[in-house]
């Protein structure tokens, strides 16, 4: 009798828990605040400029989530339909004024989660982008991951172009940026670095390929831009932007060509790993920066008459390979130093790091410092493999 009053006993139990269950799922809502893809505008893109008017543009390149195709190409005072994407621009005195008129020319709620690429126009970085990066910072919904570029020219112009290969332009940059072309800057890193010490930035550069036999123009990366507290200080080209990447352990990837002194030809290489450690030290009034850089290469091309079987051959190439890189560093380093003062290498930081005490004591002198920074730059090359063949099997005259 005992057991029959027990399992009674439990059976309600059970029940009782149940029924509590079944009484709070009544309460739980779902999904109340969901948003459909077909409610929303999914900006891709979006491009900064500075009208004659000294008003903020802002122009975004927004996904056709439609399944109705535009029947031409179409431009208008609002915007201009492109395949897949339509682009639309408005103007205000701050970015966060020019977000809001746009929102009012739209049948559905911006969505910035998906914007991957942020392009700043030449003009607007000669006056300045603290201002549209405060709102882009400040904002919650923008991609800390995004990628930042800055257009010779207009960055509305980019933001027309059709893609080369992917389905947007968006996508064209983002590979290009990924694939090291050039520098890979997101909107995290550019904060990062115009609120360090040196205040000073450097920004991958967009220009546009012209048309030619009638092929469509587009966009890729040449160079970068360098900004000094927010402004744009100067532009400089690829191969002391490949110097910058150098010093700044940001070359994972590349190919560098060398014509060896002694023999006609070239010889290039494929860089396989790279690390650069930098190293501050002060004595007295010297300040000085020591970069360490060392490089593990493949030869994937050999146009000259050396025999890459023979070892001294493989270990003059790597001497060579150590002066191109120290050469380049060099040119950076010149234009960084005596051209722009710009402290693009972040080395302020890397002495308020170690040296805390005296950088508070010199933080003002810290623009003197830096033009008269001794920069020593080690290098160390090797060459992991001189590819499946030694001697040319088209040259016979290789030594």
């Amino acid at each position: 009798m005992m057991k029959r009053v027990d399992f009674m006993n439990y059976r309600r139990k059970i029940s009782f828990i149940l029924l509590a269950l079944m009484s709070c799922s009544l309460l739980l809502t779902g999904c109340w605040d969901q948003v459909e893809v077909n409610d929303l505008a999914i900006v891709t893109m979006a491009g900064l400029d500075l009208t004659d008017e000294n008003q903020l543009e802002l122009s975004v390149n927004i996904a056709r989530t439609s399944s109705q195709q535009p029947q031409e190409n179409s431009d208008s005072s609002s915007g201009q339909l492109n395949g897949v994407s339509v682009i639309l621009s408005t103007t205000g005195n701050t970015l966060a004024e020019a977000v809001s008129k746009l929102q009012q020319k739209l049948s559905r709620q911006l969505f910035w989660g998906h914007n991957e690429i942020i392009i700043f126009g030449e003009k607007l970085a000669k006056e300045g982008i603290a201002d549209p990066l405060e709102f882009l910072m400040r904002h919650p919904n923008t991609r800390e991951r995004a990628n930042i570029f800055i257009s010779i020219g207009s960055a509305k112009e980019v933001l027309s172009l059709a893609p080369q290969i992917d389905q947007y332009v968006a996508d064209d940059l983002l590979e290009m940026a990924r694939l090291q072309t050039g520098l890979n800057i997101t909107l995290k890193e550019l904060m990062q670095m115009m609120i360090s010490k040196s205040q000073a930035a450097v920004i991958p550069c967009l220009i546009i390929e012209t048309k030619q036999d009638h092929q469509q123009s587009y966009p890729f990366i040449h160079g970068s831009a360098i900004l000094k507290k927010g402004k744009l200080a100067g532009l400089v080209d690829s191969s002391t932007t490949r110097g910058i990447m150098w010093a700044r352990n940001e070359l994972d990837r590349g190919t560098v060509t060398i014509s060896p002194e002694n023999s006609e030809g070239y010889i290039s290489f494929q860089l396989l790993r790279s690390s650069t450690e930098v190293i501050p030290h002060i004595h007295g009034d010297l300040w000085r920066i020591t970069l360490r850089i060392q490089t593990l290469d493949d030869i994937i091309e050999n146009t000259t008459d050396l025999d890459l079987s023979v070892s001294k051959h493989i270990e003059e190439l790597e001497m060579e390979l150590e002066n191109d890189i120290k050469r380049r560093i060099n040119e950076a380093l010149t234009v960084a130093q005596e051209q722009m003062n710009a402290d693009i290498f972040q080395f302020a930081d890397a002495f308020y790091r170690k040296y805390p005490n005296i950088w508070k004591q010199n933080k003002d002198r810290w623009s003197d410092i830096f033009t008269n920074l001794d920069v020593v730059v080690e290098a160390d090359a090797k060459i992991s493999r001189p590819g499946e063949i030694g001697k040319s099997i088209l040259k016979s005259n290789q030594e």
